[in-house]
């Protein structure tokens, strides 16, 4: 078990952690103590717990908002992907279509080459 020591407006704190994760861990507590700073220069001393909770407010909005975006990513996913199957099977219908189109062409073509090899007889 990894164990690391953070520092969260102006306070250290030690952190346990599974093995591996520690650079992460560090990463996150910095991301907390800029946001914390941020909004204690934009309100000013309104108390470190006060500020806490307002970062973490803000960072479950943000959070909120990804999920919704992710949300909204995936259904489009999903229609891109029905999008395609139905235009793959329209594509696949067409070249069938062409398929046999062309095979009556080369067959009437035969049956005119035929007629026409019979007149020079």
């Amino acid at each position: 078990m990894g164990q690391v020591t953070v520092s969260v407006a102006d306070k250290t704190y030690r952190i346990a952690c599974n093995d591996g994760q520690e650079a992460h861990l560090i990463k996150l507590a910095a991301e907390l103590d800029r946001k914390i700073n941020e909004m204690r220069d934009a309100f000013g001393e309104i108390g470190d717990s006060r500020l806490t909770v307002m970062a973490a407010i803000t960072f479950m909005d943000d959070r909120e908002e990804m999920k919704t975006r992710i949300s909204t990513l995936e259904n489009e996913i999903a229609y891109l992907k029905e999008s395609r199957a139905t235009l793959d099977m329209a594509a696949n219908k067409t070249e069938a279509e062409v398929a046999t189109a062309i095979a009556s062409a080369a067959s009437r073509i035969e049956e005119i080459a035929k007629r026409l090899s019979g007149l020079d007889d």
